[in-house]
């Protein structure tokens, strides 16, 4: 590659402007650093990066006296500038003024960041390390050392990552919501959460269809030689996470109106919602009472079954148990 030659032509007001906005943040990004090496980064020569930083040394913005004090300048350490040809902002203004996250909120963004960087459809981890890096350096203070703890389904994702930067299928067994164990060979496309679950978006060979398979049981997953077949952009996902089928169960629930957009996922297209008592009642389908009984329990006090007879005697007993327990 032939090497990259500085810039010795003059700049235009505007590219000075342009080249002063890009240099200040670069040189905050850099504790210390020479005129050398600002200079093979722009591309300019090494006199043009002097001149420059001598403007900012007398650039900033009137303070309250409306005058140009001492502390309403940028200022470098001259001393090093001159004898050594480093360049150390020592003074900045306007730039620190403007809104920053505090070390709790950047340590919370990089935690998240964290996550999402082992989800196979974020394959450019380069850029969200790059992400997390700034966001250190540009917190109001220290972010706090926080690590994402790992969980069951940990390997899972990993798995799952490896087989879409490989291009290949994933196979693994799979306990559906009928307690039935099989084994399934997919081409993963998303993977989508929940609450605290997660779940796989799928290419089911099996099935030859689209298929959503919740993480935490999936089990002997393996990454195998077989090319993907069936990619992102080559199926149209369903808008809802949940599909039905015909043997879905019907069930008749009432839920406060501020509650009802959690269930959207489960209400048949087409069902009717009317307000009864305050709430709304409407219907969801669930595979299983064993889902309905976790789905309620999720949303205690808002949700209430109504019918049929066997589905609150399900709930009931289930949560009888549970404060059984208790005691």
């Amino acid at each position: 590659m032939a090497e990259k030659k500085s810039r010795s032509t003059p700049l235009q007001a505007q590219d000075k402007l342009t080249f002063l906005l890009s240099l200040v943040p670069f040189l905050m990004d850099h504790d210390r650093i020479s005129v050398t090496e600002v200079a093979e980064h722009f591309g300019m020569s090494p006199e043009q990066i002097r001149d420059a930083v001598r403007l900012i040394g007398v650039s900033g913005i009137p303070g309250e006296t409306a005058a140009y004090q001492h502390e309403d300048l940028f200022d470098i350490s001259w001393d090093d500038f001159e004898d050594n040809d480093q360049i150390i902002l020592t003074h900045r203004v306007a730039i620190d003024d403007s809104p920053r996250f505090s070390g709790r909120e950047a340590a919370a963004l990089i935690a998240g960041l964290q996550y999402l960087s082992a989800l196979p459809e974020h394959a450019d981890r380069a850029a969200i390390a790059t992400l997390m890096t700034k966001l250190s350096r540009g917190a109001s203070a220290a972010p706090s050392q926080l690590t994402v703890q790992s969980t069951d389904t940990d390997d899972t994702l990993a798995l799952i990552r490896d087989s879409v930067e490989a291009g290949v299928q994933l196979e693994f067994d799979y306990l559906n919501s009928r307690g039935e164990h099989e084994r399934r060979r997919v081409d993963p496309l998303r993977i989508e959460s929940m609450d605290a679950d997660w779940y796989l978006r799928a290419w089911c060979h099996l099935r030859e269809a689209v298929r959503t398979f919740r993480l935490d049981r999936i089990s002997h997953p393996q990454v195998t030689s077989e090319p993907i077949t069936h990619r992102i952009d080559d199926v149209k996902l369903p808008d809802t996470l949940f599909e039905g089928s015909a043997n879905d169960l019907i069930v008749t629930i009432d839920v406060v109106a501020a509650a009802a957009p959690l269930l959207a996922d489960y209400v048949p297209e087409g069902a009717s919602t009317v307000e009864h008592d305050g709430r709304l009642r409407t219907t969801v389908r669930v595979s299983h009472y064993h889902g309905l009984k976790r789905l309620i329990a999720s949303m205690p006090g808002v949700a209430v079954v109504v019918a049929p007879p066997d589905a609150r005697r399900a709930v009931e007993e289930w949560a009888a148990a549970g404060a059984a327990r208790y005691k």
